[in-house]
């Protein structure tokens, strides 16, 4: 599926621009870095990772895996993906004035340091849900009800601008290995597994689906 495959090479510059806002904040604790470049991290992250990728997320696919393929939108891998998309907007939201300010006192600056990892972090994890979730499963389901594509939207001037700003911002500010990052395939890693959602298995599986994993499970 097309759209899909756009979302994933989306979620690859969307996760390298987070590990250079890493590097980006880093460099200014030390002087190293333009302040002029913060807000055009932040206009990356609202205008292309939100209203241009996440909105189509939304707006397309999780709207079809729910109107066509019948899946729950208030409990499991949709509800819980939505809900990070607004926890996520929430954590740029507190960097922005400490993005666009002009000076930042020490307490300021390290405030910027815990919120920008603790929101690339959760990023990457939440890409990591979807890539190796939501969208192989989200695809099969599609295809089960005869949903082979999906359409998709150009960006606005906007969100073009932004995506355009990216590469400008990965050459002054390389992204470096976090060996901190947690990350991984599968529901276990999911930040959200666990507290809003329990696995896809008990959100979308079907009885069949049960069926044959429990005669798998007997066969053996």
């Amino acid at each position: 599926m097309q759209l899909i495959k756009n979302l994933r090479q989306e979620h690859e510059l969307i996760e390298q621009v987070v590990g250079s806002l890493r590097s980006f904040v880093s460099a200014l604790a030390t002087g190293q870095a333009d302040p002029a470049d913060g807000p055009r991290f932040l206009a990356f992250f609202r205008h292309y990772a939100g209203s241009f990728h996440h909105d189509k997320e939304e707006a397309i696919l999780f709207r079809a895996l729910v109107d066509k393929a019948e899946l729950p939108d208030n409990r499991g891998p949709i509800s819980a993906l939505t809900l990070e998309h607004r926890h996520l907007t929430g954590l740029m939201e507190a960097m922005a004035s400490l993005l666009t300010g002009a000076s930042r006192t020490t307490g300021e600056q390290e405030h910027l340091a815990t919120l920008a990892k603790d929101y690339c972090h959760a990023l990457w994890r939440h890409i990591d849900a979807e890539n190796s979730v939501l969208f192989p499963e989200g695809e099969e389901r599609l295809r089960r009800v005869h949903v082979l594509e999906l359409p998709s939207r150009s960006m606005t001037p906007l969100e073009q601008a932004a995506h355009d700003s990216a590469a400008g911002l990965l050459s002054s500010y390389p992204p470096v290995p976090d060996p901190e990052a947690l990350r991984g395939e599968g529901c276990m890693l999911c930040p959200s597994y666990g507290t809003s959602c329990e696995g896809l298995e008990v959100a979308w599986w079907t009885e069949d689906e049960w069926d044959e994993t429990r005669d798998k499970f007997n066969g053996e």
